[in-house]
């Protein structure tokens, strides 16, 4: 059984032990921080990704509205959705696919702010499928019927990375997807656990920095300026505090644009929640951090999620998930 669905089928237990419980057992919506500020806690993944939010901190774009800003990191977006339905979080991270697997299982969430996309260009993105440098895999069709690395089943990562294979002329049926951390792929792939993985940054250049190279651009190759992560909330907590949410989001979208602006200071602060080598926080390929949402692209990687199979016989309704 795929991970995400055992996953979403423990956030529906999580609701029901919630509705029948009283008043009083339900989780705050937010705590008080420090100096009157609230306290507030953000589940993301530690990649590259999330720069945004970090550099934000720092700059005192959080704290400017009230917010006092911590952040827990997860291993995908699959594991945290079940951590801000439950009140664990206040706010998360997650890629698009986990949030629409959701959404089809009425799980109660929202996203509230844009997260990062694609750059857009094959070649020069962010996250790509890598192979060991003598590996006879020489492009995204030779991938079919071999073993490949995605941190979450079932998810953004086999969704793109099929639709890869599929335009490279490849059988996208035949590849066996096998779940590994973003951290522990670099490792994996050199020992030979895995035949291919897919990875972003900083794991990428983790990868090329050991001799792997690419061979295959898979978020390119799903849609133009993929839209690959958001922000999201219970939409408990955005009916019960709509004014944490919207002082969220403005803080959010002010650190994307600062990161967007400033790639310099997005790279620097990498090191304070990763442990990224300095030489290669230097050449890795950063994102983009745009403050809109590509619709667009979402309505094509939930074509593909149905195609998959990823969401069983369901279609994402994006009008209740975007905000």
């Amino acid at each position: 059984m795929a991970r995400p669905f055992a996953v979403l089928c423990a956030v529906g237990a999580l609701l029901f032990a919630t509705a029948c419980g009283d008043e009083s057992e339900s989780p705050e919506t937010s705590t008080p921080g420090q100096e009157g500020s609230t306290k507030v806690t953000v589940g993301v993944i530690p990649i590259v990704d999330v720069a945004p939010i970090y550099l934000g901190k720092e700059k005192g774009f959080f704290a400017s509205r009230g917010i006092d800003l911590a952040m827990e990191s997860g291993q995908g977006g699959a594991a945290i959705v079940p951590g801000v339905v439950s009140g664990q979080f206040q706010f998360g991270f997650s890629n698009v696919t986990s949030l629409m697997i959701a959404q089809t299982k009425n799980v109660p969430i929202k996203i509230v702010a844009n997260g990062v996309a694609s750059t857009g260009r094959a070649d020069a993105d962010f996250g790509g499928v890598t192979v060991k440098g003598d590996s006879p895999i020489r492009s995204a069709r030779d991938l079919a019927g071999k073993k490949v690395a995605v941190n979450t089943l079932q998810n953004i990562g086999d969704t793109t990375v099929r639709e890869s294979v599929r335009k490279a002329g490849g059988d996208p049926k035949s590849i066996q997807f096998t779940e590994i951390a973003f951290a522990q792929m670099p490792a994996a792939l050199a020992a030979g656990q895995v035949d291919a993985a897919w990875v972003v940054e900083p794991s990428l250049s983790a990868v090329k920095a050991q001799g792997g190279r690419v061979v295959a651009w898979n978020y390119v190759d799903a849609a133009p300026d993929l839209t690959v992560a958001t922000y999201f909330a219970s939409t408990k907590l955005i009916q019960d505090d709509p004014d944490l949410v919207k002082r969220f989001s403005e803080a959010i979208n002010e650190s994307l644009a600062y990161a967007d602006a400033h790639p310099d200071e997005a790279r620097k602060i990498l090191g304070t929640y990763t442990k990224i080598d300095p030489k290669v926080v230097e050449t890795l390929t950063l994102p983009k951090w745009p403050t809109e949402i590509n619709k667009a692209s979402l309505e094509t990687l939930s074509q593909l999620g149905r195609g998959d199979g990823v969401f069983g016989d369901k279609t994402p309704d994006l009008g209740k998930l975007l905000p």
